[in-house]
């Protein structure tokens, strides 16, 4: 029995121990719950909307948006190339946004703006009108037709392509013509907002949007989804100088055969793209890098969220080697003298004209001039065009002007020496006519190398070909060369850069054409520059090899690269000066280069030079060498090929002592009149050369200098203005 009384009191504090477990346990789970229920009340009404949206986002888009392109300066920061501001009116498509919805904000669009329907294609109207009328366009394709084509095609979307070929072809012009004139506005409109990607900004107007036309817009883009009003820009250049190339424009885009390469570099389709030239060549860093906006989208396709990623850079700025001011008044010293020629009798082949000067230091270029004659078909008038791309993308024979670059061959090859004295007479070989110089028809004259340069010996050079070829002269001769020696020789003129590619810093460079050797004594002709084509940046080339004692450098355009500018006053801070690239160095010793331009400083200076009635009384030292090429017509007029004409050409450098420039003038095909004399070539290079050395004096008065240093942006040398719609004048090659 006292067991039993000794239990039972512990039996009730167990009980009551239990019991208040249990309350807690009940208490803490209530506890929980209601936390728990709290935080899916607050979860589900407070940010319910925020995670559903979150559990529905699908993708995310970057989109690229332009930045101004890089400008282009001359080398004294004059500006050459710019961009101007423009409204602009764009559309941005959705993934969801519907073909039906696209064609509403279109005619909303024509109601405010007026839009050009020139680009319009007939492939466009078709596409509309089958739009407008669904139904009617697909009735013109059989049950029994529809059915054939399918089972011709396997696939699908090809049956398909064929069906809509076939609609395409059985609409009608009467019901082409159905489509009114605010319909063709529409559609002008409808086309640009098709024409980009998703979520891409496409321009629809950016072209003389008037402030009318851009209120209007703006005032109701919230009845115009995906319409925006922005700031565009376009590409402005200050000179009419070709070689500084074309961009393409928005409605144009990226060119077909580029299209891939620029796709692969994050291109879209729409953006402008340096087409031609410097613009082309230096496109990666003009272009600049786009700013990227991040559009994040939900399972509709409804751009849900914005964030900018990057906000861009505009294209860096680019200074040329170009002296505009020097560049402008060579152009009307060409354009003169061209004229001046196609005034005269047996003009009827000349059309063109070249000059091309550089530093023959640095290969640094001051003036590229290209002029060319064309013809406007509908009046018949004359009107000239600038064809600076002309200097190295076409060649011609280049006459005595080469002579120096035979004479040091026959030094390097060892056949004959500084001082050497030949007999200068007519060349007659086998079966052939005399060949001679022409201030000497048929009697027989000593002289020296110098003398031979001065007098430009063609018999000279020709008995130097002979030689080199392992033979000396005799009268009436037969002539079998050493086998090599046309390849030696041509070797030999491209150590100079003639017959060869210059390198210079701009697209299509043309090498010139090699004659055919289809007789021996065309080696003769090679020797005196009528035989293989040359560029005149070839000959500027080979003309500065000589001056600066030897090394061949790559002529550019390209002088400097820089930020943009942060104040409009001052040009960017210098990423980069871009130094003299040398190719090669002749295979000549320093005392042989400078007996060539003791030689070539006789030329104007020497009783008998060639240009002394030109450059014997100028202010200041210089050297060259005049050319008059008799070729055979292979230019643009077809039913004139193989006639008989006169090349004209001319090489120097200055000052002779201590050179600054080099330049080259070619005058192809200036006449059929071989009686005639002309020196128009020897008048540019005077003239324009003149022209340098004013300008220098002038700079100096005025401390303009090309420093890397603090240097001033400077107005254009002038007003007019060449905007990337307009369109290039045609050349007739």
């Amino acid at each position: 029995m006292r067991k039993m009384k000794d239990e039972t009191p512990h039996k009730g504090k167990y009980s009551t121990s239990l019991s208040f477990r249990m309350n807690v346990l009940f208490i803490s789970i209530f506890v929980l719950f209601s936390m728990l229920i709290f935080r899916l009340g607050y979860l589900q009404i407070v940010k319910g909307e925020d995670y559903v949206l979150a559990i529905e986002r699908t993708e995310e888009v970057a989109v690229n948006t332009s930045v101004p392109r890089g400008r282009i300066y001359d080398r004294y920061g004059r500006i050459l190339v710019d961009n101007e501001p423009q409204h602009a009116i764009t559309y941005t498509k959705m993934q969801s946004t519907k073909q039906e919805e696209m064609i509403e904000v279109a005619e909303k669009l024509a109601m405010l703006i007026e839009q050009p329907t020139n680009r319009v294609t007939l492939r466009d109207k078709q596409d509309f009108w089958i739009l407008k009328n669904y139904d009617e366009a697909y009735a013109k394709v059989t049950k029994k037709e529809e059915k054939e084509i399918r089972e011709k095609f396997e696939d699908e979307k090809e049956a398909q392509l064929e069906i809509d070929r076939l609609v395409r072809q059985r609409i009608t012009e009467e019901e082409l013509n159905e489509l009114t004139p605010f319909d063709l506005e529409v559609l002008a409109i409808y086309r640009e907002m098709s024409s980009g990607y998703n979520l891409s900004p496409q321009i629809i107007k950016s072209d003389n949007v008037t402030d009318e036309e851009f209120a209007r817009v703006s005032e109701r883009l919230y009845e115009l989804p995906g319409v925006n009003t922005t700031t565009d820009w376009k590409r402005v250049k200050l000179s009419s100088l070709s070689i500084l190339g074309r961009t393409t424009v928005p409605s144009k885009g990226i060119p077909k055969s580029q299209l891939y390469y620029y796709l692969a570099r994050d291109y879209s389709r729409n953006d402008r793209v340096g087409e031609s030239y410097f613009e082309s060549q230096y496109e990666e860093l003009l272009q600049g890098q786009k700013s990227v906006v991040k559009n994040v989208t939900n399972k509709k396709g409804e751009v849900i969220d914005m964030e900018t990623i990057f906000e861009g850079e505009p294209g860096k700025d680019l200074v040329t080697t170009i002296d505009i001011e020097l560049q402008e008044a060579a152009e009307r010293i060409v354009e003169e003298k061209l004229l001046e020629l196609k005034a005269k009798g047996g003009s009827s082949l000349l059309d063109r004209a070249f000059f091309v000067m550089m530093n023959p230091n640095t290969g640094e270029l001051l003036a590229v001039v290209g002029k060319k004659i064309e013809k406007d078909p509908e009046t018949g008038k004359q009107y000239v065009i600038d064809y600076s791309y002309g200097t190295f993308t076409t060649a011609y024979e280049a006459g005595s002007t080469v002579k120096a670059a035979t004479m040091l061959m026959g030094y390097k090859e060892g056949v004959i020496q500084p001082g050497t004295t030949l007999i200068d007479q007519p060349i007659k070989l086998a079966s052939t006519e005399p060949k001679s110089s022409i201030f000497n028809r048929g009697g027989r004259i000593a002289m020296n190398d110098l003398k031979a340069l001065e007098r430009s010996s063609n018999s000279y050079m020709f008995q130097i070909a002979l030689m080199l070829g392992g033979t000396n002269y005799r009268y009436n001769m037969g002539l079998q060369l050493k086998e090599g020696t046309l390849q030696k020789m041509r070797n030999g003129y491209a150590e100079f850069g003639l017959g060869v590619k210059t390198g210079i810093d701009l697209p299509n460079e043309f090498a010139g054409y090699q004659g055919i050797m289809d007789t021996p004594g065309k080696i003769l002709d090679l020797a005196i520059g009528q035989f293989d084509t040359y560029t005149p940046m070839q000959l500027v080339q080979y003309i500065s090899t000589i001056a600066n004692g030897g090394y061949r450098v790559q002529p550019r355009m390209l002088k400097e690269v820089r930020e943009p500018s942060k104040d409009g006053k001052t040009l960017g801070p210098l990423i980069e000066e871009v130094s003299p690239k040398v190719l090669n160095r002749i295979s000549n010793t320093e005392e042989e280069i400078n007996r060539v331009k003791e030689g070539l400083r006789l030329v104007y200076s020497g009783s008998q030079g060639t240009a002394r009635g030109r450059f014997a009384n100028a202010p200041y030292t210089a050297a060259g060498k005049t050319g008059t090429a008799e070729v055979i017509y292979y230019g643009p007029i077809r039913e004139k090929f193989g006639t008989y004409t006169l090349t004209l050409t001319h090489a120097g450098f200055a000052p002779y002592e201590n050179p600054e420039v080099a330049y080259a003038v070619v005058i192809p095909w200036v006449t059929t009149n071989f009686t005639s004399y002309y020196d128009q070539n020897n008048q540019i290079a005077r003239e324009v050369l003149d022209v340098y050395f004013e300008l220098k004096e002038k700079y100096a008065k005025s401390e303009l200098t090309d420093t890397v240093v603090d240097k001033k942006i400077l107005p254009p040398t002038t007003d007019e203005k060449i905007d990337e719609e307009t369109e290039d004048q045609i050349v007739n090659e």
